[in-house]
């Protein structure tokens, strides 16, 4: 018996000096086998498991080469964590008449404590031009199939993991945005979008005359002219499984989009066995209104997408649509037939459901997300044209867009095993498509380190892609957070870059104008960077401001002067706590003085309100109504003063719209206050009550909230006329 113990304990004990042996081995953490296959552009990142010895960026060391067998003129990087290689590709990138390429690494590679690379590796990959294809129903179901695998190794580390992506259900998520138009200069307000002749989606449009106004489950049309005869001339209703909640207007064809959801009369599961067809359960449906009487509005069009809606742009007559679908791949667990493909509808081609095509789904090398993207192209000019379909497997929720390109920002996990998500920060695939008309194809990627925060954190000039990401978590305290720049020329080949600003510290906002660029960092104050791009190869930090609390939206006032949008922020010591407690106050508005980019400063402020108070233009860059002729600088807010009693407690105050006027010179003056509620204030806000939309037509401003629609006259902002739905 004790002879068997002590055998047992030595095999535990050789166990144990394996496993701690292996563990504390000198090694490349992220190796593969399998080839991979990526595009022209790749950048490799070989990840070690201990900092590196500088001396170990050798070329001789480290290197890529082609189906020759020659050496390619590669350039290597050190990460930040001194614990990551990048290999970027050759200038031109990778050359495609080679069949094959091969990075090396080999055993001289050395960490910065001296121990050397327990082995050499050789990985292999092929390059591709453009994104491959899924091309069959059995290359569908093994890319799922390995999802799937991984989300079980996962579940296993934690004994019962939620799944990443939720089957059977679109995930919703808003995108968050905020706006590169200063208000227009005309007559008529328009949407406040981020790039001039690029139209953005919004719950209210007007076309000088009329009013729309998407809400719940209708959308209103409006006689706003004149202000003191408004009227609603007639109400789209919707049947119950359909939501409108966007618009765009083009003349007189008025297009509303929304969330639809289908009725099925069997379990989900059953019907899928049945048909052998995943059912299409929710879509995002457009449909288009001729609306040349207003009255009288009549059905041109409907396209129908199966997934959640991300985002839609307008360029002049031409409409783009993106949506994300997760499929119930689970399904191919019961049955490895079942078509799990995205499916559409569209009436210029009949109202037959249509599935996608085995050879029209393409998918990003190395990305393997459980979703789709979609992207239709309709030309309103062209009634009876079918959209432009355009599918991909994979992508994110944030999007850029420009006239002539269109930017997805993809979080991209690398080799990173799925339980190590949402501790290990990712990096960031953009993928660039090139828009013609109806043509939306595919044109190039790149990576760069860290995550996008919304569109306003990408921006298109002058044939150069800039982007401002946060590497890392702003809680990790074992891997500080830092914040980049990166400029990518139109092939999307790095041209230069600014790495390592403000550690600890993640970005609450960006806006790019022309060669300037902004960016708002925050953790305990709120430091402002001005970057000088005018050179793209040599982009510089001219500026920096800290001040207390947050922007979370920038917007360009003239060439010299950014406005804040964001809130206001206390730090409180506490005793005992190694650090002090950030507490968030009233909204605050700041006028930026950038005239000298070197110095800027905060050259006025205005705080409304406690805690509590808030607007959507925090979240929402349409939610503000802003023309710099017309000295107008308004926006929905709800405001709540601070309790005397304790920090927690807030009391609410007003519900309504703030309208400012602007001036350099002497800073913000509150012109008026516009609210929905008849009377005193009640003790807590109204939903019914909150005005969601300021807009003007001529000389007369209207307020719009889901009861009803207030006119003012301009200036005096004095009420002129009511109306309740």
């Amino acid at each position: 018996m004790m002879k068997k113990w002590w055998l047992i304990s030595g095999l535990l004990l050789i166990s144990v000096a394996v496993a701690f042996f292996s563990f504390s081995q000198f090694k490349v953490v992220n190796a593969w086998e399998e080839e991979h296959v990526v595009l022209p552009n790749k950048v490799w990142k070989l990840e070690f498991s201990e900092k590196i010895s500088e001396k170990s960026l050798d070329a001789d060391l480290i290197y890529v080469t082609n189906d020759n067998g020659e050496k390619l003129d590669t350039k290597l990087e050190l990460g930040d964590d001194r614990k990551t290689i990048y290999i970027h590709p050759p200038k031109n990138g990778y050359d495609l008449k080679a069949k094959e390429y091969t990075v090396h690494f080999k055993k001289g590679i050395k960490s910065s404590l001296g121990r050397e690379l327990n082995s050499e590796h050789n990985w292999k990959f092929v390059v591709k031009e453009t994104l491959p294809t899924v091309g069959s129903q059995e290359n569908l179901a093994s890319y799922f199939e390995e999802i799937i695998e991984e989300e079980n190794e996962a579940r296993s580390w934690f004994g019962g993991l939620k799944e990443s992506f939720s089957a059977g259900e679109d995930k919703a998520s808003e995108e968050s945005v905020a706006a590169d138009k200063s208000g227009g200069g005309g007559d008529v307000s328009e949407t406040n979008v981020q790039v001039q002749g690029v139209d953005e989606a919004d719950i209210v449009k007007t076309d000088g005359k009329s009013i729309f106004q998407a809400e719940h489950n209708k959308v209103r049309i409006i006689q706003a002219v004149p202000g003191t005869q408004m009227k609603v001339l007639s109400v789209l209703h919707f049947a119950e499984n359909f939501s409108p909640s966007q618009l765009f207007l083009q003349d007189d064809q008025l297009v509303v989009i929304g969330h639809q959801y289908n009725e099925i009369y069997k379990p989900y599961d059953e019907a899928a066995k049945d048909t052998l067809i995943a059912p299409m359960m929710q879509m995002t449906t457009m449909i288009v209104y001729d609306v040349k009487n207003p009255a009288d509005p009549k059905q041109v069009r409907e396209v129908k997408l199966e997934g959640h809606y991300v985002s839609a742009r307008k360029v002049d007559n031409l409409v783009y649509l993106i949506t994300q679908h997760y499929p119930d791949y689970w399904l191919l667990k019961e049955n490895r037939e079942i078509d799990i493909r995205p499916k559409f509808t569209d009436t210029a081609m009949g109202t037959k459901e249509k599935t996608v095509a085995y050879d029209d789904i393409r998918y990003f090398p190395e990305s393997r997300q459980p979703n789709y993207t979609m992207i239709a192209a309709l030309d309103l000019d062209q009634p009876k044209k079918e959209a432009a379909m355009t599918t991909y497997l994979g992508s994110g929720n944030q999007l850029y867009m420009s006239t002539e390109n269109l930017y997805l920002a993809v979080e991209n996990y690398g080799d990173m095993e799925r339980k190590d998500r949402g501790v290990i920060a990712p990096d960031t695939d953009v993928h660039k498509f090139e828009v013609k008309g109806l043509d939306v194809k595919y044109h190039s990627s790149a990576t760069v380190q860290g995550t996008v925060l919304n569109q306003f954190s990408m921006d298109e000039h002058n044939g150069y892609f800039r982007v401002v990401t946060t590497k890392g978590y702003a809680w990790d305290e074992q891997r500080p957070s830092s914040n980049h720049l990166y400029i990518l020329n139109k092939n999307l080949k790095e041209t230069g870059k600014i790495e390592e600003l403000a550690r600890g510290e993640r970005i609450y906002s960006a806006r790019f104008m022309g060669d300037r660029i902004y960016m708002v960092t925050f953790k305990e104050t709120d430091p402002l960077f001005v970057f000088d791009a005018s050179d793209p190869a040599n982009p510089k930090v001219l500026g920096e401001l800290k001040i207390p609390g947050f922007s979370n939206y920038l917007h360009p006032y003239d060439e010299n002067h950014i406005i804040g949008f964001g809130q206001d922020t206390k730090i409180v010591a506490e005793k005992g706590a190694s650090q002090p407690r950030i507490l968030t106050d009233g909204v605050k508005i700041s006028l930026f003085d950038v005239s000298d980019m070197s110095n800027p400063k905060e050259k006025f402020t205005e705080i409304i309100g406690g805690r509590g108070t808030y607007s959507p233009l925090n979240h929402d860059h349409k939610a503000l109504l802003f023309n710099k002729d017309k000295d107008i600088f308004a926006f929905p807010i709800s405001v709540y003063r601070n309790s005397e009693k304790n920090d927690h407690e807030q009391i609410f105050e007003y519900q309504g719209a703030y309208v400012y006027s602007i001036d350099p010179a002497t800073g913000f003056k509150l012109k008026s206050k516009i609210t929905h509620i008849n009377g005193d204030m009640p003790y807590y806000e109204e939903w019914e009550h909150q005005i969601q939309r300021l807009l003007y037509i001529g000389d007369t401003m209207y307020a719009l909230s889901a009861e009803k629609i207030t006119s003012h006259k301009m200036g005096s902002y004095e009420k002129v006329a009511e109306l309740e739905y």
